[in-house]
């Protein structure tokens, strides 16, 4: 048991991160949350095996060098999602769930998940990164109380264990800023309006987590560096200043950190130099160092990058650090980000190719780089200075490495002309497309993946482990094209899909297919909830050596007499759900994958394929936070798209997906993407993009979402009913396609049937209520 001390003495700790990897280095949170959701695992052995997996997390990062007991450590564990856990803490449940206790487990996932008459709260992007968070609903009724104590629960069973850490918890403001008015607000309410409403119930919590011993709390503040987020600058100043005088201002309370990852502070920067608390997290892969002005606070700063996995410059980080030193009383080295967003740890990818190994740097390894810097920064460079070596010469090796650049592929990139990213007028592509596909009104279809069947998951394992042979593994795949276009013209769609059984990963598959790009074995990262993917590692320039899809899509044809949709990931996804080569600008690496796109798009032509969709559900994740970056990122990775589609004769039908997102912003960016037909996530928001959709005046096939995939929940015909004539309030019938909100790789096969048949059901309704017009 360690003794504990409380604020203000316990000074803060010279090296730290702002969070670690949750789910398991084997996804053991993940096994064991879908087991409590399948009843094959009690809420008692959910809790006993979560507490298994903090107490290894925290051993882990003390044998990687952080403290045991100087609050070093943060206390950063989520069972679904940390800004539903804030909800949950706070009591922030919509009316719908009035009768739900969010402080147990089975309460808290039917907030994430839903239930038969009730929809689960809505899902967004965490900023810009491909991590998604829940997104709270309040109206003015909103009360807010300590409903949970988790949190205080969490430290002092670390407490117990003998380790003094740091509890972790989205701060006020954004947690106000990441939530939306309920459906039944008034005009003009604003979440951010039940601040000083919601402030007490933080005092509360402060206070109870000094009581349990804690001397240090962090609470995250992303939402000071976003201005994607609808509210003014002014008034998210105002509001920092309002919330932190409070809070700072609280007599019993554990010192305060206030941290900001994704970008930078900006003007927000100052106002938290100004707070009464004791430290402020900066992230210095976005902020200027010498923007940050003369503080008698500890600065944190945060040199070693928490989101990509390319080592760091160490010499030039402890640069920066010594630097820093001249302005702020005390300095603390961090990572950028949380490293929630990275994998576990480099020494199981045995079959990595060990130069790229040597290149690289997962959570346990920035954790060491974070020990290093801050033994430099305490000791001298002398101290350290084996390891700047070591850095410093993998940097070079990367740099002149072959595949890194390749003459060709930069050739054909430089040759390009505006032309090759154009098609030739809508209304002469309409024309054509109609002939060649004659569909019917609100024609239906669905995103793309059909459910990862146990049999798809035992063939590709036994494939990939040599227990069958190829022809074997093809067969089997077949078999599963077979059932699922068989289902397909059963409930009665009008455009089919293969179902990409052989896809592991929408992304990852490409990666396997195409130059430049590494893929893991372990490298697992938690998407949303219990979703975990392995992000590619796109290391080198990028080319097609052959076609990928082709065979799978010319075989699903061969069986139907209906269109089959050619189904590929665009330039922009690749890029955002891979961890990326940070040594070119990103614009420069999306035309080179745009490109093996458009190859891929003219063999499927070339075999007969005449509706091609290329996924952009990545659009809006990777916006800048700040608007005067939006123009220059939209331009490329609108042209990216387009040269990736540009090439396809007027009668092949491009369609594209994006979700996840709030549309809003980026519509205008998705109308210039020029697709013949775009499907958007709408259902869990009910229909809120057809606002966003009719403003831009929207002119081709656009399909938003009539049920949420991201939840067991199947609608019924009455609901999804009740979506179609929502969109068709704001879109032309002969524009709107009927589809789900996103691919149905996740759910089961007896859900998606059903929930596929009520929405055949609902269109058949929708197009009898048209005709009668």
């Amino acid at each position: 048991m360690v003794t504990v001390s409380v604020h203000p003495s316990v000074p803060f700790p010279s090296a730290t991160i702002l969070g670690f990897p949750r789910i398991g280095p084997d996804r053991e949170l993940k096994k064991a949350v879908e087991a409590f959701w399948g009843g094959t695992l009690t809420e008692s052995e959910l809790e006993s095996r979560s507490r298994e997996l903090r107490a290894q997390t925290r051993a882990r990062l003390v044998e990687l060098g952080l403290g045991r007991d100087d609050a070093s450590i943060p206390e950063s564990f989520s069972f679904y999602d940390q800004v539903l856990d804030a909800a949950a803490t706070f009591g922030a449940v919509p009316s719908r769930f009035a009768d739900v206790d969010a402080a147990t487990l089975g309460g808290y996932f039917t907030l994430a998940r839903g239930r038969a008459a009730d929809a689960p709260l809505e899902m967004t992007k965490w900023f810009n990164t491909n991590y998604h968070n829940l997104v709270p609903e309040l109206g003015p009724e909103t009360s807010f109380t300590l409903a949970s104590r988790r949190i205080v629960e969490q430290f002092a069973e670390a407490v117990r264990d003998g380790y003094l850490t740091r509890p972790v918890i989205v701060g006020p403001v954004t947690f106000l800023l990441l939530s939306k008015a309920a459906a039944d607000a008034p005009d003009g309410f604003a979440p951010l309006d039940l601040l000083d409403i919601l402030l007490p119930a933080y005092v509360e919590l402060l206070a109870e987590l000094k009581a349990a011993g804690a001397s240090w709390v962090q609470l995250d503040e992303p939402g000071l560096v976003s201005e994607n987020l609808g509210v003014e600058e002014q008034t998210v100043l105002d509001a920092t200043r309002r919330a932190y005088a409070v809070l700072g201002g609280a007599d019993e309370r554990p010192s305060i950190l206030v941290t900001s990852p994704y970008g930078s502070l900006g003007e927000a920067l100052p106002v938290l130099l100004d707070a009464p608390v004791e430290a402020v997290h900066v992230d210095l892969l976005s902020e200027a160092p010498d923007s940050i002005p003369a503080t008698e606070k500890t600065l944190v700063a945060g040199v070693v990058g928490g989101r990509n996995i390319w080592r760091t410059d160490l010499a030039a980080a402890l640069d920066t650090l010594q630097a820093l030193t001249a302005v702020a009383a005390r300095v603390s080295v961090a990572t950028s980000t949380s490293l929630q967003h990275l994998p576990y740890s480099l020494a199981r990818e045995e079959k990595l190719d060990p130069q790229l190994r040597s290149w690289l740097a997962f959570a346990d390894e920035k954790v060491g780089e974070v020990g290093v810097l801050a033994d430099g920064l305490a000791n001298g460079r002398a101290a350290v200075q084996d390891e700047l070596d070591a850095a410093s010469a993998a940097r070079r090796d990367r740099a002149t490495a072959p595949g890194v650049a390749d003459g060709e592929v930069r050739a054909r990139a430089a040759a390009l002309v505006a032309a090759d990213a154009a098609r030739t007028p809508y209304a002469t592509r309409l024309a054509a497309q109609q002939e060649a596909l004659d569909l019917p009104a609100l024609p239906t279809t669905t995103i793309g993946s059909f459910p990862q069947t146990g049999g798809i998951r035992s063939a590709r394992a036994g494939f990939a482990r040599g227990r069958i042979t190829e022809a074997e593994y093809v067969r089997a795949m077949q078999d599963e094209i077979r059932d699922v276009i068989a289902l397909q013209e059963e409930i009665g769609l009008d455009v089919l899909v293969h179902g990409e059984p052989e896809r592991n990963d929408m992304v990852q598959y490409f990666a396997e297919n195409l130059d430049g790009f590494a893929v893991t074995e372990h490298g697992w990262v938690q998407s949303y909830g219990s979703r975990c993917t392995r992000p590619s590692i796109l290391w080198g320039d990028v080319a097609r050596p052959a076609a990928i899809t082709v065979p799978w899509s010319q075989f699903a044809q061969s069986l139907t007499d209906k269109p089959v949709k050619g189904m590929l990931t665009g330039p922009v996804t690749i890029l955002a759900w891979s961890f990326v080569r940070d040594d070119q600008p990103l614009g420069d690496t999306a035309v080179q994958v745009a490109l093996a796109i458009r190859d891929e798009i003219a063999d499927l032509e070339a075999a007969g394929i005449g509706i091609v969709q290329v996924d952009e559900p990545a659009l809006r994740e990777l916006l800048p936070l700040k608007r005067t970056e939006h123009d220059a990122y939209l331009e490329w990775s609108v042209g990216s798209f387009r040269l990736a589609t540009a090439g396809a004769a007027d009668a092949t039908q491009v369609h594209t997906h994006l979700c996840y997102s709030e549309f809003g912003e980026v519509i205008g960016a998705i109308d210039a993407l020029d697709a013949d037909v775009t499907s958007i996530e709408a259902a869990r928001s009910a229909m809120d993009v057809v606002t966003d959709i009719r403003s831009v005046r929207f002119g081709r096939g656009i399909g938003p979402g009539v049920y949420d995939i991201h939840s067991p929940r199947v609608p019924s015909t009455d609901e999804v009913v009740g979506l179609i004539e929502s969109a068709l309030d704001g879109i032309p019938a002969r524009q709107l396609w009927i589809n789900p909100d996103c691919g149905l790789k996740t759910r089961g096969v007896t859900e998606v049937t059903e929930s596929l048949t009520a929405m055949l059901a609902a269109t058949r309704q929708a197009r009898e209520a048209l005709a009668t017009v």
